[in-house]
């Protein structure tokens, strides 16, 4: 315990005790002035990611473990794929959760996702990267513009299997035939964790790949592109087009569809490129 000295009113030490209490009053005010006049760090966009078909949230993993380990808060959610607009609005509602500055990541037809779901958040999201996806314009689809160019071979790899709507009418789901997944999707993965990822693969309804996208987001926000050069889902020469167009920053890389998996320090690089540009 520590001991307490009493002093008499008046005395020196009562008074040198005044003076010295005055002192750590005015040095408690003056402090948090002091510490206000600090520089202050920018604060980091929240990143968010969004894949595409025939992946899950988990394709994501070794980019997101990368953004974390730099400080950046991640958030990678689960695209439903039942369409662009029915997408869009629940990436939205994603949005509207996060604090502060996004920077939008796609991959193939998150990138469709995105670019619906951005329109009209410039204020929020500060940027858009597309990681082998599309960037469609206002009227496209991602089978139109998957077909206007030489190079994909994904009709040849995807099965459908019909199920039964609430309503009693029937949909299709889309899959890459499990034979054929690491070929078509993720050549440069692999193969123990392309047959992984052939079983988890996430269908894309039918329907989403016809319907046309209504926003393009990549209009009034700045955009990065990741073009993959040894796609066999969207054409390199698709890709090209479609970034040139968009005046995306363009970076061209020698990977398959699955580039956020084979190659995650790439992605990530690209990623910051664009996190740093608009802080």
């Amino acid at each position: 315990m520590r001991n307490t000295r009493l002093v008499r009113p008046g005395s020196r030490s009562a008074l040198l005790g005044v003076t010295a209490t005055v002192g750590l009053s005015v040095a408690a005010v003056t402090l948090p002035a002091a510490a206000d006049a600090a520089p202050r760090h920018p604060v980091r966009p929240t990143i968010v990611l969004e894949h595409g078909a025939f992946a899950d949230a988990a394709s994501w993993d070794g980019v997101v473990a990368r953004l974390q380990r730099a400080g950046y808060p991640v958030v990678s959610t689960a695209n439903p794929l039942r369409g662009p607009a029915t997408d869009a609005a629940h990436l939205r509602s994603v949005l509207d959760h996060i604090d502060g500055p996004v920077v939008l990541v796609g991959h193939s037809y998150g990138g469709t996702v995105i670019s619906q779901a951005a329109a009209g958040l410039e204020g929020k999201v500060k940027a858009l990267v597309y990681i082998a996806a599309f960037l469609p314009d206002t009227g496209e689809s991602s089978f139109g513009l998957t077909n206007k160019f030489p190079g994909s071979t994904l009709g040849q790899a995807i099965e459908s299997i019909n199920y039964t709507l609430p309503d009693g009418g029937q949909g299709a789901d889309v899959y890459i035939k499990p034979e054929k997944f690491r070929g078509q999707f993720a050549a440069d993965v692999p193969a123990d964790k392309a047959r992984l990822m052939a079983a988890g693969q996430r269908p894309i309804a039918a329907a989403a790949l016809q319907e046309k996208s209504t926003q393009a987001a990549w209009k009034t926000i700045p955009s990065w592109s990741l073009v993959t050069t040894e796609d066999r889902n969207i054409p390199v020469v698709a890709q090209r087009f479609m970034s040139a167009r968009a005046n995306a920053r363009t970076t061209t890389i020698d990977a398959s569809h699955a580039v956020s998996v084979s190659r995650p320090e790439a992605v990530t690089r690209l990623i910051e490129q664009a996190a740093r540009a608009v802080r």
